[in-house]
């Protein structure tokens, strides 16, 4: 096969509703950010020049920013900069193409070589550029409104109806759709209609030189927490999708049938209001004042949105890491924190059962209720045994999640998406 970088030179990915530049776990900046900028950070290195398009949300940004060697950033002016939620996004479209298409025509003709759109708005976007520009595009979901709505969490809104015509017209539109998981492909097809045949699974990454193991003593004391404590970690948008209200209310009843656990137990909760969460955005503190997790000997400690390298400290700290989430399409921050040694105990939906092995790198849990949570915390808590079996299997299975690797077959996903282009225009 002729080598990909042949064929590559320069791709535009289209990101609209979130920058890759914007720290993870606040708004809705998450695992679709790090995703975006690792996958492209690993293109430039292949050789490929990346432009990440993505609307600008504040006027004190640079047009175009370098995110690192052959990647830039380019903030593209749709709407007010500040106060418009992701729902009011659609009505920005139109503006957002064409500033993208207006950038595209002050470079010479045939600039790109493909499109890479990440999320159901970025898709309507690539499909105009695609038949604009004559080059193909490839596809991102990262979450389907079907598979949302499917699996809602008390108290979030179901997804419009407006998202759901808008998905199912990207998946016609898109050469080739990526899908994080065996599952994903599944949905696509089964939900979506997709063509089965341009549907690739291609497992998001993990960036392992920041994700590793480090000496637990020694990070414990650099985030202030006891070296002989049982250390629960969260990490997250707070929202009720990603449901860390199913953990507070599982520490509660572990409490209650282990009260001597309290004077070791701490549960740092790291993260800030997103989606639908940021209508309450004091109602997990107001939950955790209720469950009696607060105050002098309380037990949950809110830590606000971190960087990637702190993540892993925090990550590399815990005893164990919870996902109690309702869906994810992969379930990022499960690999990243196998990634440093800490078993995962999440919940048995989308990605997750595909990230983390039951058993052997952290344990599933089916449900959300939370005397099972509870039963789960406690065999990682009590069984030693266990516990040093998962940390080993942890590291285990992070290994076969490594950005370069996504790399490498998201550049034969788009050689296919431009023979696929080639065969319907001859």
């Amino acid at each position: 096969m002729e080598d990909n970088r042949d064929r590559l030179r320069r791709l535009a990915m289209i990101s609209l509703h979130t920058s890759p530049l914007d720290q993870p776990g606040i708004g809705d900046a998450g695992g679709m950010n790090v995703y975006v900028i690792e996958l492209a950070r690993r293109l430039a290195r292949q050789g490929i020049e990346v432009d990440i398009f993505t609307r600008a949300t504040s006027s004190a940004l640079e047009p175009v920013v370098e995110a690192a060697d052959g990647v830039l950033v380019r903030h593209i002016h749709a709407g007010p900069y500040e106060g418009l939620g992701k729902d009011e996004l659609p009505g920005q479209l139109c503006v957002f193409a064409r500033e993208v298409l207006r950038a595209e025509a002050a470079q010479p003709v045939g600039h790109y070589d493909a499109v890479h759109s990440h999320y159901w708005l970025s898709g309507q976007v690539g499909a105009l550029a695609r038949d604009r520009w004559g080059v193909p595009l490839v596809h991102t979901m990262h979450t389907m409104a079907k598979v949302k709505n499917e699996a809602l969490a008390i108290g979030d809104t179901p997804e419009p109806a407006a998202r759901i015509i808008g998905e199912e017209q990207v998946v016609q539109a898109a050469d080739m759709l990526v899908a994080n998981t065996d599952l994903e492909a599944k949905q696509l097809i089964n939900l979506y209609d997709a063509c089965a045949s341009r549907v690739e699974v291609i497992h998001p990454g993990v960036d392992l030189s920041v994700f590793r193991p480090h000496d637990q003593a020694r990070v414990r004391d650099e985030l202030g927490l006891p070296r002989d404590a049982v250390v629960l970690l969260f990490a997250g948008r707070i929202q009720p999708l990603k449901a860390p209200d199913v953990l507070l209310r599982a520490v509660a009843e572990l409490l209650r049938q282990v009260p001597a656990l309290r004077s070791r137990l701490v549960v740092p909760v790291v993260g800030g209001p997103s989606g639908s969460g940021l209508e309450h955005p004091e109602s997990l503190a107001q939950l955790s004042t209720e469950l009696g997790l607060d105050g002098p000997d309380g037990v949950v400690r809110f830590v606000p949105p971190v960087a990637q390298a702190d993540l892993a400290r925090w990550c590399a700290a815990a005893t164990l890491v919870a996902v109690p989430s309702y869906n994810e399409s992969f379930g990022l921050v499960a690999a990243e924190a196998q990634a440093t040694g800490t078993p995962v105990v999440a919940a048995a939906v989308g990605g997750l059962t595909t990230v983390v092995r039951d058993g052997h790198s952290g344990l599933l849990v089916e449900g959300h209720e939370p005397r099972d949570w509870a039963a789960a915390l406690r065999r990682v808590i009590e069984d030693d045994e266990l516990r040093v079996r998962l940390e080993v299997g942890a590291l285990e299975q992070a290994r076969q999640f490594a950005w370069e690797r996504t790399a490498e077959r998201t550049l034969d996903v788009y050689a296919r998406a431009r023979a696929l282009m080639r065969e319907s225009v001859s």
